[in-house]
């Protein structure tokens, strides 16, 4: 968490000290790139493609579960291995604001997943912060994710 803050207190200084505070400068160019990442993570993390996730999780992420739990790259990237599946992720009411080199998307994800025979439907309210970087498959790696469970359909075993 301490780094989520430290991460969004960085965002809040560069876009002030570039005198774009308050203010978007998210082009049609870096929306559409930046939307382009998540969904190439969702893609990635459906097909357990682990070297994909790598080029699109910054090497120090703070990665925040709607649990609480707080994961390394290295952490997120073995779990995506597992034997846990992830069937599909929706994205919905996404806004994504770019200040600079930096990008805030929020959005509601769907997202269903879960060991096999014991699925979970997912309504999460997730907050990415990406950098722009040429690792990143589409020039942005997302450095911050934090997640809080919502709605009536977090944690509901899928029905048969």
């Amino acid at each position: 968490m301490k780094n989520l803050l430290l991460a969004v207190g960085v965002l809040g200084l560069s876009a002030a000290a570039s005198g774009q505070a308050g203010s978007s400068t998210a082009s049609s160019a870096d929306s559409k790139a930046v939307m382009a990442t998540l969904e190439a993570m969702a893609k990635a993390t459906i097909d357990k493609d682990v070297a994909m996730l790598g080029r699109i999780y910054s090497d120090d992420i703070t990665y925040a579960h709607s649990s609480a739990l707080t994961e390394t790259k290295a952490q997120v990237l073995k779990n995506v291995q597992g034997p846990s599946v992830a069937e599909f992720m929706k994205f919905s009411d996404t806004t994504i604001r770019v200040y600079g080199d930096v990008a805030v998307a929020k959005g509601i994800v769907d997202f269903r997943n879960g060991a096999p025979g014991k699925m979970l439907d997912n309504h999460l309210n997730i907050l990415w912060v990406m950098v722009r970087r040429p690792q990143g498959p589409h020039g942005w790696q997302i450095v911050a994710r934090q997640t809080t469970r919502i709605g009536p359909s977090s944690g509901t075993p899928v029905k048969p």
